[in-house]
């Protein structure tokens, strides 16, 4: 199998260009490329494919073999590898996903190949149905208590076509991600595991993230991740609708426009690419 590394503000995935390629077996293949002694090593797998409702559709596998709906860090990468690999040739493109069709503008360097993506993650979901989560459907979870372990959280639940569920702590750097994110993740009120995002606020327009992703870990970004943040900072009257955030990884930018859908902002970079055996 042919593939191609890349990544987005560090949130690494192989991806395939299943225009030429075929994977038979996504699950199995994601984890295998996945592994960082055995594999590849990323955060998962993404293959790029035809689609007869946009530009490219994207599926994406996270490195238990498991399919999320959603990568906004991923989908940059797609965006870029579609234009530099000649499978577009414009800078405004659509992109089919697990969480509907998305439309991205590219913006090209000096070299003609793609830097950076802005891409229109569409209106936030914010119910407990729509995210889901268990209990009243129609309700917004905005600061509400949640009990782990020995520490009383509040949380503020968003589904960016992916759920995510943010809190805010002091000093994220030196916060037990690892302890308390798995679970999070796999809490009960749940049922389809979450992402948990842990926040810093350093000012109205800036915060620095910290991501357990639901079925890979702590990852270096997620740019769905960021994209509820920059929602649950307005819900919570704590950051404006438009935001720096500084991830490990690297920064993106969103912003929450007004009773419509967020945007994101960030890099997309090519590492290297290989073939495998399967």
């Amino acid at each position: 199998m042919k593939f191609t590394k890349m990544h987005g503000a560090g949130n690494d995935y192989v991806y395939v260009n299943c225009f030429e390629e075929t994977v038979s077996d996504p699950q199995q293949t994601a984890i295998q490329v996945s592994n960082r002694n055995f594999g590849i090593g990323s955060d998962g797998l993404i293959l790029i494919m035809p689609s007869d409702q946009a530009d490219v559709r994207m599926r994406m596998f996270n490195s238990d073999g498991s399919e999320s709906e959603m990568c906004g860090n991923g989908i940059r990468c797609v965006a870029k590898y579609a234009y530099d690999h000649g499978i577009v040739a414009k800078t405004e493109i659509t992109a089919e996903t697990g969480a509907g069709i998305l439309t991205l503008q590219l913006f090209p360097g000096p070299d003609g190949k793609i830097e950076k993506v802005r891409v229109n993650m569409g209106p936030p979901r914010l119910t407990r149905g729509e995210i889901p989560m268990t209990g009243d459907g129609a309700v917004r979870v905005v600061s509400d208590e949640l009990t782990v372990l020995d520490r009383t959280f509040r949380i503020t639940c968003v589904s960016m076509g992916n759920p995510h569920c943010v809190i805010y702590v002091d000093d994220v750097d030196s916060f037990p991600v690892a302890t308390y994110g798995p679970l999070i993740e796999n809490n009960p009120i749940f049922p389809r595991r979450t992402n948990v995002e842990f926040i810093q606020i350093i000012s109205r327009s800036e915060v620095k993230q910290r991501t357990w992703e639901r079925g890979a870990g702590e990852t270096l970004a997620c740019g769905t991740g960021a994209s509820a943040v920059c929602v649950a900072g307005v819900l919570n009257n704590v950051t404006e609708r438009k935001i720096l955030n500084h991830l490990a990884g690297g920064d993106l930018e969103l912003e929450w426009v007004e009773d419509g859908p967020v945007f994101m902002t960030g890099p997309a970079t090519e590492v290297f690419s290989g073939d495998i055996p399967l």
